[in-house]
């Protein structure tokens, strides 16, 4: 019987919501829309609110999916509607974390245009050294060195550019010529088992390259004053400047940074997590070629690109080591002096520029309209209560377990806060001493740093990274993140929760 007009209209109204995801994922969503309304009557606004968190993370997990943005925009609508939260809440989160977004608008496209330095600097590494043990040390430390003085969602957009230009070469010259000359006597069908061989290998070599890269900005970021948004208000609650703040964190920061390092190489040695995966030698050949054809090729005018960008790169670090301004008026900077330096003058040419950036800066704001519900309904304030009545040798390692676990699953930024200012008022009440309250700090600083990488959630490089362009490039879902972070969390969580409990 054919379909009336009416169920056809509904037909397309159902194929129309949220594209083409899977059937299952649209009826889920449409179930915690509806259920939320109901559980808010019969359970109450705090149950109500973390299963508007756990929804939120649902809809992160699903992210190759179905991009976030809309389900997950969809839920913090519904619980700004329902009363969870307010708008002048949601506001208040947004132009309190105001030079985060900066920072996504206009720092990641700074970046945008050192894509051509970025994948002349990385290429002459990875083709330079052969071995992939040293190749993600390097990743690691370099991404941490880099976001100590820098901040690790700039460190993560550099990352994402190199893995972005390294799959691109290969995409664009990987050929059937290339491989009917590799393996002449090889059938088509043979060839293209092996260049789909290949493809998986450099993907999974490429994911290793991200993961071990992500965890280094979180070994770096924790350290500095600029690692991270939530260390400036930290180092604020507690008048602490650069190099006292360095040197506080520094019995907690540098035993975990060695133990992620050597953590890193171990992954790369036993082949666990899926580490391990080495860059095909007929990758590698294309890489080769494609390096010496460039070489060869590059005219007078892309040299001067390349050094323009070295120039505005040099800027970059001095900038922001010295704090000039905040980190997205660096980028626009960045910005300006690489577009009119290198003749990018047309709208249309800066305008590709932001399009990595923006849904994610969207996103992040329909983030902090979930931080916003934890914020009014106080989901974190049993915890904080229950850990401020522990006894005081107990509490740096309590509050850095409770900060590890809460920043898993919300926002490192928002927990760092909360935590801060509890103990920042219970210092001021002469609850605490200022030894306890040092203490305390260290332990909420490195608590919402370290642990936190075990989800996407955690922290905004993370998220960055699994919402990006390379993230469906080379496989990597939230599940398997959360698989390749797993033994860096354990290693590095264990490490920092020691050093703060019988090292502080």
């Amino acid at each position: 019987m054919p379909n009336t007009p009416y169920q056809s209209t509904l037909g397309a109204y159902w194929d129309n919501f949220l594209g083409q995801a899977p059937d299952w994922y649209k009826s889920t969503i449409l179930f915690f829309l509806f259920a939320n309304p109901v559980l808010l009557a019969i359970a109450g606004p705090f149950v109500t609110g973390w299963c508007v968190v756990l929804e939120f993370i649902f809809t992160l997990a699903m992210a190759l999916r179905c991009y976030p943005l809309q389900p997950g925009g969809l839920i913090a609508l519904e619980a700004i509607v329902i009363g969870l939260s307010s708008t002048a809440t949601v506001e208040h989160e947004i132009f309190d974390k105001f030079s985060v977004i900066l920072l996504l608008m206009f720092m990641v496209a700074g970046i945008y245009f050192m894509r051509d330095l970025l994948l002349f600097t990385f290429t002459k590494i990875l083709l330079g050294v052969r071995s992939k043990v040293l190749i993600s040390l390097l990743f690691c430390g370099v991404s941490a060195l880099l976001s100590a003085f820098l901040d690790a969602l700039t460190v993560t957009a550099v990352i994402i550019s190199v893995a972005v230009g390294f799959y691109s070469v290969y995409h664009k010259v990987a050929s059937g010529k290339h491989y009917q000359e590799e393996h002449d006597h090889a059938t088509d069908e043979q060839i293209d088992d092996i260049r789909r061989d290949d493809l998986e290998h450099f993907r999974g070599f490429l994911r290793n390259l991200l993961m071990h890269g992500a965890v280094g900005t979180a070994l770096g970021g924790v350290c500095t004053t600029v690692g991270e948004p939530q260390n400036l208000l930290i180092a604020g609650k507690m008048g602490w400047d650069f190099v006292e703040f360095f040197t506080r964190m520094a019995p907690v920061t540098m035993p975990v940074l060695a133990v992620g390092l050597l953590t890193c190489m171990g992954l790369e040695v036993l082949k666990k997590f899926g580490y391990g995966e080495q860059l095909p030698e007929n990758v590698r050949e294309i890489l080769e070629e494609y390096d010496a054809e460039e070489s060869s090729t590059r005219t007078k005018r892309e040299t001067a690109k390349i050094v323009i960008q070295a120039i505005a790169a040099i800027v970059l670090v001095v900038a922001l080591a010295n704090h000039w301004a905040e980190v997205g008026l660096i980028g626009l900077m960045v910005i300006v002096i690489q577009t009119a330096f290198n003749g990018v003058v047309e709208e249309n040419q800066i305008g590709h520029a932001f399009e990595e950036a923006l849904p994610f800066t969207a996103l992040l704001v329909v983030f902090f309209a979930v931080v916003a519900v934890i914020h009014d309904q106080h989901l974190f304030s049993p915890v904080i209560d229950y850990v401020l009545s522990l006894p005081p040798e107990s509490q740096p390692g309590m509050f850095y377990a409770a900060n590890g676990i809460l920043s898993a699953i919300s926002d490192n930024v928002f927990v760092a806060t909360v935590y801060i200012n509890e103990v920042a008022a219970a210092f001021d009440n002469g609850t605490i001493t200022r030894d306890q309250f040092d203490k305390l700090g260290i332990a909420i600083n490195t608590g919402t740093n370290i642990p936190s990488v075990a989800t996407p959630n955690g922290q905004a490089a993370f998220l960055f990274l699994l919402t990006s362009s390379v993230a469906p490039l080379v496989r990597l879902s939230y599940g398997r993140m959360v698989w390749m972070a797993l033994p860096y969390t354990i290693m590095m969580g264990l490490t920092g929760f020691l050093a703060v409990q019988y090292i502080l």
